[in-house]
């Protein structure tokens, strides 16, 4: 029985390459708890990712009070959040619901909670504090180009996350899209605005999100068609795999630093010392130096391993 539960907990996971330590440690063993309970009463992923919304939201709002035990109470509740957004990716692995709404609706939970984050910050900041409530402009424009920042960082962390699961596990262990594709989907299928409206607006707004992706990354695109082209029927040489995966995985941890654990333990930190404002300049500078350079790593990959694919040698 528990050689069971071992193996269901390991199929709850995306790949030991790409979890966080933290994640290993803690979130997941509580989210494949939830998703065992969520699997036995018959609730969805999706269920659990909009109950993960409520949730960390309501840590935003909290965090809006300068008063410590009311952001250590908001504190607590994203931890909850974080756990069931966790848990309904775990659950879709071990029910196998697997959905691109899902999947968008999985990213929309951290947008949703930083957004709250974020404007709880700038108002906390605009009335409590003496020197932002004389420039109430500034938190405002730090703020938003900070948001820009954080998006794009988390979108690459993520895509690197997804190019190194198409390689571990192939495209069914992969949540890695193509934009042309996805632009295809909606111009060629039954997908309209009149019958479809909510289904089309997020396959629009995650097109723009996968065209930023392939933009950024522009030899990881061009790595992509060549593969394409060399082996139309999908089945990359494994020694391909395995040397894009030996090369990939150190650039994990830096992916990782971009998600979830670390930037909280910064939020975190800020407000224990009753500056939030903190954590936008954190986000300016240490977050996207991390950003810059993982991607100038992947690139660098990307050109080495195409020209060896070029030069014949898988």
């Amino acid at each position: 029985m528990k050689k069971s539960q071992d193996d269901d907990y390991r199929r709850s996971l995306k790949s030991l390459d790409t979890e966080e330590g933290i994640d290993l440690a803690f979130y997941r063993p509580i989210g494949y708890r939830w998703a065992c309970l969520a699997a036995r009463i018959g609730v969805s992923p999706n269920v659990i990712t909009i109950a993960a919304i409520f949730l960390g939201v309501g840590a935003g709002v909290l965090f809006y009070f300068p008063d410590l035990w009311l952001n250590v109470a908001g504190m607590l509740l994203l931890i909850w959040a974080n756990s069931f957004d966790s848990a309904d990716g775990q659950l879709a692995r071990l029910t196998k619901q697997y959905s691109r709404i899902g999947r968008i609706l999985d990213g929309l939970c951290g947008d949703f909670w930083f957004t709250t984050i974020y404007l709880a910050i700038i108002f906390r900041e605009n009335i409590f504090s003496p020197f932002f409530s004389l420039h109430p402009w500034l938190i405002w424009t730090i703020a938003v180009v900070t948001a820009v920042c954080h998006a794009k960082q988390a979108a690459m962390a993520d895509y690197y996350r997804q190019f190194h699961l198409y390689f571990l596990k192939g495209e069914d262990g992969s949540e890695l899209d193509n934009a042309d594709e996805l632009q295809r989907q909606l111009s060629e299928g039954d997908i309209t605005w009149k019958h479809c409206f909510w289904k089309r607006l997020t396959l629009t707004f995650y097109l723009g999100y996968t065209r930023q992706q392939e933009a950024t990354s522009p030899a990881m695109q061009e790595l992509r068609r060549e593969l394409r082209r060399r082996f139309p029927d999908g089945v990359i040489p494994q020694s391909f795999r395995d040397d894009f995966r030996r090369a990939s995985l150190p650039l994990m941890k830096y992916t990782n630093i971009l998600s979830f654990n670390w930037r909280v333990i910064t939020l975190f930190t800020t407000l224990i010392i009753g500056q939030p404002w903190l954590y936008f300049v954190a986000e300016l500078t240490v977050f996207n130096v991390l950003l810059v350079y993982m991607i100038v790593r992947h690139e660098r990959l990307c050109r080495r391993l195409l020209l060896r694919l070029k030069e014949g040698e898988y």
